[in-house]
């Protein structure tokens, strides 16, 4: 998953692309209102974090924006503001949830999943291919039964390749989904990440589900 965060305190936005990136999102930051504008209108994302005190327009002001324009992105709003009357104000601005400031980071992940689960988009229900199952909400991988242990990354890299079954997904692709805006193109990170998988998922099974096409990327799926 790929997540916006919108924080003009440092060490707070600090604090979440560290606590995320550890859970296996892939973390944007905006400091101000007209970037995270700018950024939630040119890159996919499946959860917006957003503060509503920021520089240059406010949260309430992005958030109207981007439900005017169609944009359905989950927001979930994270502000020190927390008076009865800014949560109602946030949510009728079109926020999906509302969270104040000092927050436990377990509860703001569990908001997170509740607030994706809620939106509908189909993911949080299983994802197969073959024998294999991926759990989007606990991060639980199967095949034939059997559960697989992966690190963080390489679960967001798998089911990245999941979602995308039967598609030709590129190394760029790839890095600016599962990783991030200061991945090092130059690295043979993914390759290695790919090896990592096959040996998980694909080692002593016939049907192998992922598979490189030569010189233009990988395809996931049989």
């Amino acid at each position: 998953m790929r997540i916006l965060i919108v924080e003009d305190e440092k060490k707070i936005a600090a604090f979440l692309k560290r606590g995320f990136k550890e859970e296996g999102y892939v973390v944007e930051v905006a400091e101000d209102g007209l970037k995270a504008q700018s950024l939630a209108e040119a890159n996919e994302h499946d959860l917006i974090i957003l503060d509503i005190m920021i520089p240059g327009q406010d949260g309430l002001a992005v958030c109207r924006k981007l439900r005017e324009k169609g944009n359905a992105v989950p927001i979930i709003m994270l502000t020190a503001k927390d008076q009865l009357k800014n949560k109602v104000e946030g949510l009728d601005a079109g926020a999906d949830d509302y969270v104040t400031k000092p927050f436990a980071f377990e509860e703001l992940l569990a908001r997170v999943r509740a607030v994706v689960r809620k939106a509908g988009s189909g993911r949080a229900a299983l994802i197969k291919a073959d024998d294999l199952e991926i759990d989007p909400v606990t991060h639980k991988v199967k095949r034939g039964g059997v559960n697989i242990d992966l690190t963080s990354k390489e679960y967001a890299l798998l089911e990245y390749l999941a979602r995308n079954n039967g598609k030709v997904i590129t190394r760029t692709m790839i890095s600016e989904h599962v990783w991030d805006i200061d991945f090092d193109t130059g690295t043979n990170i993914i390759d290695v990440y790919i090896n990592y998988l096959r040996k998980k998922v694909d080692s002593g099974h016939s049907k192998k589900l992922i598979q490189t096409m030569r010189g233009r990327g990988y395809r996931f799926g049989l």
